[in-house]
Protein backbone atom coordinates (compact mmCIF):
# COMPACT_ATOMS: atom_id res chain seq x y z
CA UNK A 1 0.00 0.00 0.00
CA UNK A 2 2.70 2.78 0.91
CA UNK A 3 4.69 1.72 -2.46
CA UNK A 4 1.88 2.39 -4.58
CA UNK A 5 1.76 5.66 -2.50
CA UNK A 6 5.16 6.26 -3.09
CA UNK A 7 4.67 5.94 -6.84
CA UNK A 8 2.18 7.89 -7.00
CA UNK A 9 3.38 10.58 -5.56
CA UNK A 10 7.11 10.59 -7.04
CA UNK A 11 5.52 10.22 -11.05
CA UNK A 12 6.43 13.44 -12.91
CA UNK A 13 3.28 14.85 -13.13
CA UNK A 14 2.62 15.26 -9.58
CA UNK A 15 5.95 17.08 -8.64
CA UNK A 16 5.21 19.22 -11.78
CA UNK A 17 1.38 20.40 -10.40
CA UNK A 18 3.46 20.83 -6.91
CA UNK A 19 6.06 22.74 -8.18
CA UNK A 20 3.48 24.96 -10.67
CA UNK A 21 1.49 25.28 -7.16
CA UNK A 22 4.31 26.79 -5.50
CA UNK A 23 5.55 29.32 -8.65
CA UNK A 24 1.94 30.47 -9.13
CA UNK A 25 1.43 31.25 -5.80
CA UNK A 26 5.12 32.87 -5.80
CA UNK A 27 3.91 35.03 -9.27
CA UNK A 28 0.64 35.96 -7.88
CA UNK A 29 2.50 38.15 -4.83
CA UNK A 30 4.98 39.77 -7.81
CA UNK A 31 2.09 40.83 -10.11
CA UNK A 32 0.15 41.64 -7.06
CA UNK A 33 3.17 44.45 -6.29
CA UNK A 34 3.51 45.01 -9.76
CA UNK A 35 -0.27 45.79 -10.03
CA UNK A 36 -0.46 47.70 -6.66
CA UNK A 37 2.90 49.44 -6.86
CA UNK A 38 3.30 50.40 -10.69
CA UNK A 39 -0.34 49.83 -12.36
CA UNK A 40 -2.40 51.74 -10.08
CA UNK A 41 0.21 55.02 -9.42
CA UNK A 42 0.41 54.96 -13.16
CA UNK A 43 -3.80 54.72 -13.67
CA UNK A 44 -3.67 57.56 -10.80
CA UNK A 45 -1.94 59.73 -12.77
CA UNK A 46 -4.04 59.47 -15.56
CA UNK A 47 -7.65 59.06 -14.36
CA UNK A 48 -6.98 61.00 -10.96
CA UNK A 49 -8.08 57.72 -8.76
CA UNK A 50 -5.40 55.03 -7.73
CA UNK A 51 -7.59 52.51 -9.13
CA UNK A 52 -10.98 51.32 -10.14
CA UNK A 53 -12.14 50.51 -7.02
CA UNK A 54 -14.12 53.77 -6.91
CA UNK A 55 -16.60 52.54 -10.09
CA UNK A 56 -19.65 51.50 -8.94
CA UNK A 57 -23.26 50.87 -10.25
CA UNK A 58 -26.35 51.31 -7.55
CA UNK A 59 -29.34 49.04 -8.89
CA UNK A 60 -32.14 49.18 -6.30
CA UNK A 61 -30.62 50.10 -2.75
CA UNK A 62 -27.88 47.38 -3.68
CA UNK A 63 -23.96 48.77 -4.98
CA UNK A 64 -22.51 46.80 -8.07
CA UNK A 65 -18.54 47.10 -7.72
CA UNK A 66 -17.26 46.60 -11.20
CA UNK A 67 -14.34 48.59 -10.67
CA UNK A 68 -12.82 45.93 -8.42
CA UNK A 69 -13.84 43.67 -11.55
CA UNK A 70 -11.98 45.86 -13.89
CA UNK A 71 -8.79 45.62 -11.22
CA UNK A 72 -9.18 42.07 -10.97
CA UNK A 73 -8.88 41.40 -14.78
CA UNK A 74 -6.05 43.54 -14.75
CA UNK A 75 -4.45 41.46 -12.18
CA UNK A 76 -5.12 37.95 -14.01
CA UNK A 77 -4.20 39.31 -17.47
CA UNK A 78 -0.79 40.75 -16.04
CA UNK A 79 -0.06 36.58 -14.27
CA UNK A 80 -0.91 34.97 -16.96
CA UNK A 81 1.23 37.47 -19.20
CA UNK A 82 4.36 36.65 -16.95
CA UNK A 83 3.36 33.54 -17.09
CA UNK A 84 3.75 33.14 -20.40
CA UNK A 85 6.46 35.54 -21.03
CA UNK A 86 8.76 34.23 -18.15
CA UNK A 87 7.92 30.80 -18.22
CA UNK A 88 6.37 28.97 -20.91
CA UNK A 89 7.99 30.66 -23.83
CA UNK A 90 11.40 29.82 -22.69
CA UNK A 91 10.56 26.23 -21.62
CA UNK A 92 9.29 25.59 -24.91
CA UNK A 93 12.30 26.98 -26.44
CA UNK A 94 14.57 24.60 -24.67
CA UNK A 95 12.75 21.55 -24.85
CA UNK A 96 12.49 22.58 -29.05
CA UNK A 97 16.31 22.59 -28.57
CA UNK A 98 16.80 19.72 -26.93
CA UNK A 99 14.73 17.69 -29.13
CA UNK A 100 15.74 18.79 -31.82
CA UNK A 101 13.86 18.99 -35.32
CA UNK A 102 11.24 16.40 -35.75
CA UNK A 103 11.97 14.12 -38.20
CA UNK A 104 8.81 14.61 -41.71
CA UNK A 105 6.38 12.03 -40.91
CA UNK A 106 4.98 13.59 -44.30
CA UNK A 107 4.97 13.59 -47.69
CA UNK A 108 3.37 15.19 -50.17
CA UNK A 109 1.05 14.14 -53.25
CA UNK A 110 2.52 14.93 -56.60
CA UNK A 111 -1.09 14.92 -58.26
CA UNK A 112 -3.17 16.45 -55.60
CA UNK A 113 -0.54 18.41 -53.52
CA UNK A 114 -2.00 16.96 -49.91
CA UNK A 115 -0.09 15.41 -47.03
CA UNK A 116 -0.49 11.86 -47.10
CA UNK A 117 1.92 9.42 -44.45
CA UNK A 118 5.70 8.33 -45.64
CA UNK A 119 4.30 4.57 -45.45
CA UNK A 120 1.43 4.98 -48.08
CA UNK A 121 1.93 4.28 -51.62
CA UNK A 122 -1.75 5.65 -52.64
CA UNK A 123 -2.73 8.87 -52.18
CA UNK A 124 -5.79 8.83 -50.09
CA UNK A 125 -7.25 11.64 -51.32
CA UNK A 126 -6.85 11.30 -55.37
CA UNK A 127 -5.88 7.62 -55.56
CA UNK A 128 -3.12 8.18 -57.76
CA UNK A 129 0.29 5.93 -56.80
CA UNK A 130 3.05 8.10 -54.93
CA UNK A 131 6.70 7.12 -54.97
Amino acid sequence: MLKGFRDFVLRGNVLDLAVAVIIGAAFTTIVASLTKDIINPLVAAIVGKPDFSYLVFHLHGGVITYGNFINAVIAFVLLAAVIYFLIVLPANRLLARIKGPEAATTKTCGECLSEIPLAAHRCKFCGQPVA
